[in-house]
């Protein structure tokens, strides 16, 4: 067997949902921004994606990352999030996943009880804390990019199905849909049921609507469809699966789909400074978000 070409990473997952990070084998990035990066990284070296997320190496529902330098002088690293579809703007499991690795690694100083790691991503800057126990990440928290809502009570036709819809972002554009509303269960539906559905909405909501950041014509386009449904458990507050990217499920809440879910609460007058909102996926783990201040976006309310 030649080996002409090896690829180091580590496997980690945030509520049960992967990510494979990429920590050799990517060739040096130029450009300017991490924008430029990603660019660089989708036209040149997609080859390296589809290698290592898709099958027999990943599958489906893989999640991948590649660490960069930043171009914000406040960030610690640029993180060029990749999908079985191509590539994010922003994950919220990522994070997540990616704190845990590089400090129960070493690859990231251990800072004590509390150790603080700033990331660049293509939607913004984004700080995580993780608190640290002899050495095991314990929990980690992160303060994502201002979350808001751009459209509520879209009216789209999903085979053949009159549905309304809210259009959020959260880091990435997300439709969100009852599960009621689709014919479907969260407790019972299949999951090749739920990505038809989760598919099906995301492409009726991209043909009615432009999706279009206002202060970012770069962040655009349908990333997910976040289905939602009464939680099983009492201390949680919804229930969710994120269909995201080219039909992958989310098996974890959702990061940014939750920080979607909380601007559009908040919207509604039910969230407000100070407020938790504890999300559940359907594998019944949790992210649990908290509304830190409340931020204009361009003519948009947002969190």
């Amino acid at each position: 067997m030649l080996l002409n070409r090896i690829f180091s990473t580590i496997d980690a997952h945030a509520a049960g949902q992967p990510l494979r990070i990429i920590t050799h084998g990517v060739p040096p990035l130029p450009g300017v921004t991490l924008r430029d990066r990603r660019e660089r990284l989708r036209t040149h070296h997609d080859d390296i994606r589809r290698l290592l997320l898709h099958e027999p190496r990943g599958h489906a529902d893989m999640y991948g990352a590649v660490l960069t330098r930043p171009s914000s002088p406040d960030a610690d690293y640029g993180v060029i999030f990749m999908t079985n579809g191509g590539y994010s703007t922003m994950c919220g499991h990522g994070i997540i996943a990616l704190t845990t690795a590089l400090i129960e690694t070493g690859a990231f100083p251990n800072q004590g009880q509390e150790t603080r790691i700033t990331y660049e991503t293509p939607a913004g800057v984004v700080q995580a804390r993780a608190s640290v126990d002899q050495g095991r990440v314990r929990a980690v928290r992160f303060r994502n990019v201002p979350a808001f809502r751009l459209a509520r009570d879209l009216a789209i036709d999903v085979r053949d199905r009159p549905v309304t819809v809210d259009v959020a972002f959260g880091g990435a554009w997300y439709a969100i849909v009852s599960a009621e509303a689709l014919g479907l269960s969260l407790r019972n539906a299949r999951s090749l049921e739920l990505i038809d559905a989760g598919m099906a909405v995301k492409h009726a909501v991209g043909n009615a609507l432009e999706v279009v950041h206002p202060l970012d014509a770069e962040l655009a386009g349908m990333y997910g469809t976040i289905i939602t449904g009464p939680p099983v458990s009492p201390d949680s507050s919804l229930r969710n699966v994120t269909i995201y990217a080219d039909g992958a499920i989310d098996r974890s809440p959702c990061g940014t789909g939750t920080s979607a879910l909380i601007a559009c609460r908040a919207a509604d007058g039910e969230l407000a400074v100070g407020d938790s909102f504890v999300n559940e996926s359907i594998i019944d783990t949790v992210f649990t978000g908290r509304i830190v201040m409340d931020v204009p976006v361009g003519e948009f309310p947002g969190v």
